[in-house]
């Protein structure tokens, strides 16, 4: 939505507001007459006593002042001296406010009803039960409204903290992969091997990928797929005959969006653990995406650091990290499964994509 139609719709919205609250103000103001009995009806005409006049007069002063005392309270009052625990001010001033709109009713009422005594008894039911039952109204929107915004903003820090959270988690791609692979390019520029130039661009893919696409919210799968492609070749080239990997790509229905660096981890697992340097290591990866479900299987032979000779313990995102955004991103619309047999590891993650 553009900035002019943000403007609109929020414009739109102020108006809907305003004929609501005029609409709810009519309806109120107009109950005594249409509660009160038919055969005192319809507005005063010609011939009737000027009184009925200064009835209908007075009682729209009264409107009046129980309008300014609703918003005086709910605009100012409350959130200026109530909302900051300015108790006591607060009182005094609605008080004050209070008295002034009596004065208003009692000067009014003597104005325009000089034949008609001023009794206490009428004042208290016909104007100070109708302003405690607006004044109650307009405190309880007030707190209702405070509480929205309040929990709006949680909200909105809630969803900041899980933002920054999940980037975070993101970020945290082993840099040690890097720079094996550019140690192994060096090593091919050395030998004047054609493989250099297509590792270059796989690497230049690679790294965009993390730079750029990966700051979206939701990318393509398909582009996630590419990633892992160019992954797993470039890892695959740095260890030659001394590792077999087997990966599949099942069918993949077009248009399924995934959050970007969220499958990685699992082959980088498997790379970190289950390469020992022998022709016994072996990593199977299996992906597919039917009717709105994704499922990825990864399967590596276990090696313990002291065979893998893997000095950076600490990279990558780990398994952990990786629950936990996975919770963050997909509550109760995932399963993953983790076994460890023999010497064999395999991970099995279901994600429901829709």
């Amino acid at each position: 939505m553009s900035r002019s139609q943000n403007i609109r719709f929020f414009s739109q919205r102020k108006w809907i507001y305003f004929l609501v609250q005029a609409a709810l103000w009519i309806f109120l103001f107009s109950l005594p007459f249409i509660l009160r009995p038919s055969n005192q009806g319809g507005p005063p005409e010609r011939g009737h006593k000027p009184d009925n006049w200064g009835f209908m007069i007075q009682y729209g002063i009264n409107c009046i002042t129980w309008v300014i005392l609703t918003y005086l309270n709910t605009a100012v009052l409350l959130p200026r001296y109530f909302g900051r625990r300015r108790y006591n001010t607060y009182g005094i001033l609605l008080l004050g406010a209070f008295l002034l709109m009596f004065g208003i009713n009692w000067l009014s009422f003597r104005l325009l009803l000089p034949q008609m005594p001023f009794k206490v008894i009428g004042f208290i039911v016909f104007y100070i039960f109708p302003s405690f039952f607006f004044l109650a109204c307009s405190t309880a929107v007030y707190f209702f409204r405070e509480k929205l915004r309040s929990d709006r903003l949680a909200k909105e820090r809630e969803n900041e903290n899980l933002k920054t959270e999940l980037l975070f988690l993101r970020s945290q791609v082993s840099p040690h992969f890097l720079f094996n692979v550019l140690n192994n390019m060096v090593s091919l520029a050395r030998k004047g091997s054609d493989q250099l130039e297509p590792s270059l661009i796989k690497l230049s893919s690679l790294l965009r990928y993390m730079l750029y696409e990966a700051a979206e919210e939701k990318v393509l799968l398909n582009k996630e797929l590419d990633y892992l492609q160019s992954y797993i070749d470039l890892q695959t080239q740095r260890f030659r005959k001394s590792l077999q990997v087997d990966y599949e790509v099942g069918t993949i229905d077009d248009g399924y969006l995934l959050e970007p660096m969220l499958l990685i981890p699992f082959v980088e697992n498997a790379f970190k653990h289950g390469v020992s340097g022998t022709p016994d290591s072996v990593i199977r990866i299996r992906l597919e995406a039917v009717k709105g479900v994704l499922q990825l299987k990864v399967c590596n032979k276990y090696f313990t650091p002291e065979q893998t000779g893997e000095k950076d313990k600490s990279s990558g995102i780990g398994l952990t990290n990786v629950r936990r955004r996975l919770s963050l991103l997909y509550p109760e619309k995932h399963e993953l499964l983790i076994d460890q047999k023999d010497d064999w590891f395999t991970v099995s993650l279901t994600i429901n994509l829709h």
